[in-house]
């Protein structure tokens, strides 16, 4: 009979050997005492190997509960044990009963998720069951696996360790595979212990973490009559946390989806607290170096919401690019595009007009391109404030020597 392989969490990092006598280092990680003190003492390495973090203290606390479940696996694999566990080994190599115990009922995989201490590994099995099968994933909803996650999610908040955020992003990732699509499914996802935590995955968790943090906000979000997701959550720390993500341009998956995100918040909330966070600034950086249509498109929309309140006017007036990074999207894009510039420099030139704003519209063609729109087909709305920005500001723009003199006769004829 072949030798069943030990799970991965009973194997020591350093030696990859079957743990003897696991010991936890400060960072929360297990190793093999023997492997690890060669590590620290024998080659004076002060640091963990696993995530190379410099190690607060030099302390190894024993984990005697990893080492009571490995003695448990050894001692049911061993021919004693096995041999008079049960009175019919021969129903035990039968292939019925190796698919009972290569696939648990989820039932019993949720009821041992609430006592195993290897959560991360539980819910790795969970997320693997439940993947690409909608049947299993309304069979996990029904069977309260959305509370059940959650509960492991609001405990790794509290408890504050390496370990336990780790079982919280793999929590998050199963929650993720759901399709969240009815009100009771979101509403439990809306439920505080388990939107808590998403919100902490958005704003503190690695990549992976915070794309499945995004993904759930955006399926509830969109379900009609669940609820506010950001009912109950500081606005302006997400709102920051988003602008971050942008900012460092980490992948374009996670840069698109915290668009998708700000644009939500935005919505929900007043925009005075995006723009106070410094949204107007990242945003401009952004569409000034915009590549992807839709990303350019979605900047716009941002600018044109936050842009509807004074704090929003004046943080765009005060970025010596934004008019620059507005004019080169028109006619240039897409016709999205162009009709959100135009919605976005109307806000800043007639709704609130400066003279600085005034003149960058001149000095960086932004001018030019409006009276270019009125010789093509556009909506008639965005025709409309075309016309309008020209006729209302057309007396200060004509003052400029480097006012074209051609689009001066015309300016004239507007009047």
């Amino acid at each position: 009979m072949e030798e069943e392989e030990p799970p991965q969490l009973f194997l020591c990092p350093i030696s990859m050997e079957l743990m003897e006598d696991p010991v936890t280092v400060s960072t929360g990680v297990t190793y093999d005492r023997r492997s690890i003190q060669q590590w620290v003492f024998g080659h004076g390495r002060a640091t963990c190997p696993a995530t190379m973090q410099p190690l607060a203290n030099l302390d190894l606390t024993p984990n005697h509960t990893l080492k009571r479940v490995i003695a448990s696996w050894l001692d049911r694999g061993s021919p004693s044990t096995s041999a008079s566990s049960s009175p019919s080994t021969s129903s035990l190599s039968s292939p019925a009963h190796d698919g009972e115990l290569a696939t648990p009922p989820l039932s019993r995989m949720l009821a041992d998720l609430e006592e195993t201490p290897f959560k991360v590994t539980a819910l790795r099995s969970m997320r693997a069951r439940i993947a690409g099968d909608v049947s299993t994933q309304c069979e996990f909803v029904s069977c309260g696996g959305i509370q059940a996650v959650a509960r492991v999610m609001a405990q790794a908040l509290t408890e504050r360790d390496l370990s336990a955020f780790a079982a919280c992003e793999e929590a998050a990732a199963v929650l993720a595979l759901l399709p969240l699509a009815d009100a009771a499914s979101a509403g439990r996802v809306l439920a505080p212990e388990c939107m808590a935590p998403v919100v902490a995955l958005l704003q503190r968790g690695g990549a992976e973490a915070r794309l499945h943090a995004m993904d759930i906000v955006t399926k509830v979000s969109g379900v009609a009559g669940a609820g506010d997701w950001t009912a109950g959550v500081e606005v302006g720390d997400v709102v920051k946390s988003l602008l971050e993500l942008l900012a460092d341009e980490v992948s374009a998956r996670l840069s698109s989806r915290a668009l998708d995100v700000l644009l939500d918040v935005v919505e929900r909330s007043p925009p005075a607290k995006a723009v106070e966070v410094g949204a107007v600034h990242v945003l401009v950086e952004l569409l000034a170096g915009a590549a992807d249509r839709r990303d350019a498109e979605r900047i716009l929309l941002l600018l044109k919401r936050l842009c509807k309140c004074p704090e929003g006017r004046l943080a765009f007036a005060e970025h010596d690019l934004a008019v620059a990074a507005v004019a080169k999207t028109m006619m240039r894009v897409s016709q999205l595009a162009t009709q959100l510039a135009v919605k976005v420099l109307w806000l800043v030139s007639v709704v609130a007009p400066s003279e600085k704003v005034l003149e960058d519209m001149v000095l960086t063609g932004a001018v030019a391109k409006l009276l270019g729109l009125l010789h093509v087909e556009t909506p008639p709305a965005t025709k409309h404030k075309t016309v309008r920005m020209v006729r209302i500001n057309g007396a200060f723009w004509r003052q400029y020597a480097c006012f074209p003199t051609d689009l001066r006769d015309y300016l004239r004829l507007l009047d």
